[in-house]
């Protein structure tokens, strides 16, 4: 059996490098570590980390498809991220313009936690602490 010590990091593939960069960097908040431009590919490639740690890469390409999000299809469901103040959280982004949904409790751990989209449409859970 192979120990796994941690998840390292999530690749992301957005339609719009800018926009996705700004809501990543400044609604969400996560600091850049390095930003790349692979010349070779038409490519950035941003490294984001979360109170120091790396977490995403951030990949823009010529024309990626579209992934889908509604209904759900097979593959990678959603990002989650754990914040202290469900209420607080959701409220900032009704306060940014950006749709959330209704605050939800889990009925396996009774936590409170809702999503956003992403500006590619990729769902974000936000989880309570």
């Amino acid at each position: 059996m192979i120990q796994l010590n941690k998840i390292h990091h999530i690749a992301i593939i957005c339609a719009n490098y800018q926009k996705s960069k700004t809501f990543y960097t400044t609604v969400l908040g996560l600091t850049i570590i390095q930003e790349i431009y692979r010349e070779e590919r038409r490519s950035y490639k941003l490294d984001l980390a979360l109170n120091g740690e790396y977490v995403i890469e951030l990949f823009s390409f010529p024309n990626p498809p579209k992934r889908s999000s509604a209904p759900e299809a097979a593959g990678m469901r959603h990002l989650a991220f754990e914040v202290a103040d469900i209420q607080k959280t959701r409220d900032y982004f009704v306060n940014q313009n950006i749709p959330s949904e209704e605050i939800r409790i889990d009925e396996f751990t009774q936590k409170k936690f809702f999503f956003i989209a992403d500006p590619d449409e990729l769902p974000l859970e936000f989880y309570e602490k």
